[in-house]
């Protein structure tokens, strides 16, 4: 969206997307999906974060994994980008193997370990990401409106 002032005062907002990282991260054969420390009771999604200036998305993925997670990425792969309309935001969103034991970070209030044939994804932006990753495993899926609450696990 682009936003002017009058003629004469010659500035413009663009408003662009903020680039943010999302990452189903893998651990042990599992997915872990995490709750923010702002979120409600029970509301679990990706590991998600923005990127630094000049970071490459692949190391923002590691980082975020190892800040939120205290793991080590060891195997990244691109699942696709994503709109998260309602906070701006362009998210481009990983497969993540990590390695090493689960700590959580500050940001973190809880964490849930899915099978990954258990994932239901939800219908924004990373839940998009789950879907297509999930599809290309071959790995059949019900939809649900937001991220999970009550997570089955396994």
């Amino acid at each position: 969206m682009r936003r002017a002032c009058s003629d004469k005062c010659g500035y413009i907002q663009w408003d662009n997307p903020v680039p943010a990282v999302g990452a189903i991260v893998e651990h042990e054969g599992e997915i872990i999906l995490a709750r923010n420390v702002a979120w409600p009771e029970g509301f679990f999604a990706l590991v998600t974060g923005y990127l630094e200036p000049r970071e490459d998305p692949v190391q923002a993925v590691a980082r975020e994994v190892k800040e939120e997670l205290d793991l080590e990425v060891v195997e990244t792969n691109l699942v696709g980008n994503y709109t998260f309309e309602q906070k701006n935001e362009v998210m481009l969103c990983y497969h993540a193997v990590a390695r090493g034991t689960v700590k959580l970070g500050a940001e973190l209030a809880e964490y849930k370990r899915i099978k990954p044939e258990k994932l239901r994804p939800w219908r924004r932006a990373t839940g998009l990401a789950v879907a297509d990753w999930m599809r290309s495993r071959g790995l059949a899926f019900e939809w649900l409106d937001r991220p999970p609450l009550r997570v089955e696990t396994t």
